[in-house]
């Protein structure tokens, strides 16, 4: 799973923004705000780290139990995947 080309994730003023360029900014208008958990899940993912490996990380950082770690990051690929940022 990776994040497809064209999509980045920038900060702008504390803030998590996604934006596209190039040939995927054609499909895709705007931006997506991003929290910081699923700014901290979008760069695991950009770093390659296995779904597994982003849950614990997850739960590490915000003291989460593993199921919900784990649930959490399920849902946020999810939405990434429904639109259209991910190639899995």
């Amino acid at each position: 799973m990776k994040i497809k080309e064209g999509f980045v994730l920038r900060r702008v003023l504390d803030e998590a923004i996604v934006i596209a360029s190039g040939e995927a900014s054609k499909n895709f208008h705007g931006m997506v705000k991003l929290n910081d958990s699923a700014a901290d899940i979008w760069g695991w993912i950009s770093e390659g780290l296995s779904e597994s490996d982003i849950a614990a990380k997850l739960a590490e950082k915000y003291e989460l139990d593993a199921d919900k770690a784990e649930a959490d990051v399920k849902a946020m690929i999810s939405q990434m995947s429904d639109n259209g940022f991910l190639e899995i």
